[in-house]
């Protein structure tokens, strides 16, 4: 049994070909048959069920394409060993983030990072939460920056800052002559959401749900940007919720609009996610350092009840 043995399992268990799986991983598609045969051979048991279309892993084969990306986990810290050693941080490094955090924090520390570690090949995806927990396990990206807490016995999860929300509410609505409001006053007809795949949209569900029941099926306009739901709001369509950093963009005209809620402050926690493996960790902890650095000066840590990100019954 070799560690290339496993990455070949590994590829037809993603790909679900043997065609495509030879292409990604730059080999032969017959070199790549006959590498998985033998690795069958040795081990007397079939992990590919070849019949089904597409392939698909056997029982068993399951159980061997998990311990394999523990095996090729563990044989690559060996790499993050010797970095670590000489105080290296460079090579390819990949951030998933989702699209709420993406626009507000990644222009705070971005330039920052890059400019204090030349070395990286840093690569940035934005990716919905469950499309960033899915390549955090199959180790398709290094580390996320995402809403917690996940709840994922196999991801680990540093928080960097709790953001509280603020509720964007325009003039001649009912809440605008408030200068704090609470869950409470929130009428979950009026609040304009993002569209399904935001966790921000599930935040503010669940927000609503602490305090009232609320059938999801009364909200009708969603969209994909806080920036078309606040010009809604200037329309006079209803308000929307936006987290704190997002409202640091808005001109001063708008954050005339903007109300704070009562402590506690319903906020969300944003962390850094990776596997437990902790494959290389020592620049997931340059990235927290530079990234904590940037927030402290903008995000002060107030009385705050963390809203789950997680969509509730």
């Amino acid at each position: 049994m070799t560690i290339t043995q496993l990455h070949y399992v590994l590829a037809v268990a993603e790909y679900k070909s043997f065609t495509r799986a030879a292409r990604k991983v730059f080999v032969t598609q017959p070199t790549l048959s006959m590498q998985i045969q033998k690795l069958e051979e040795e081990l007397g048991v079939q992990i590919f069920d070849r019949d089904q279309k597409p392939i698909a892993l056997t029982e068993i084969g399951k159980k061997i394409a998990e311990q394999a990306r523990k095996v090729i986990g563990e044989s690559e810290r060996i790499y993050d060993i010797i970095d670590q050693q000489k105080g290296f941080i460079g090579g390819e490094f990949i951030i998933g983030v989702i699209p709420t955090v993406m626009s507000t924090l990644l222009p705070m520390f971005l330039n920052n990072f890059i400019k204090k570690y030349p070395k990286l090949n840093l690569k940035i995806e934005e990716l919905s939460t469950e499309t960033l927990i899915e390549k955090l396990e199959e180790g398709h990206i290094d580390v996320g920056i995402a809403a917690t807490p996940l709840e994922n016995e196999n991801l680990t999860e540093r928080v960097l800052y709790y953001e509280p929300f603020l509720a964007y509410v325009p003039e001649n609505h009912p809440l605008s002559e408030k200068e704090e409001i609470s869950p409470e006053d929130l009428n979950v007809d009026d609040i304009l959401l993002l569209m399904d795949g935001h966790c921000f949209k599930d935040h503010v569900l669940n927000l609503c749900k602490a305090h009232r029941s609320l059938d999801p099926q009364h909200f009708e306009l969603k969209s994909g940007s806080f920036e078309t739901l606040i010009r809604l709001c200037d329309e006079g369509i209803g308000m929307t919720l936006l987290p704190y950093l997002h409202s640091l963009n808005l001109n001063e005209e708008k954050k005339k609009n903007l109300k704070v809620f009562k402590e506690p402050k319903p906020a969300r926690e944003i962390s850094l996610v990776y596997p437990k493996i902790e494959l290389k960790i020592h620049i997931i902890n340059a990235l927290r350092e530079t990234i904590t650095a940037v927030v402290r000066g903008a995000i002060a840590f107030e009385d705050v009840e963390i809203i789950s990100p997680l969509q509730k019954a």
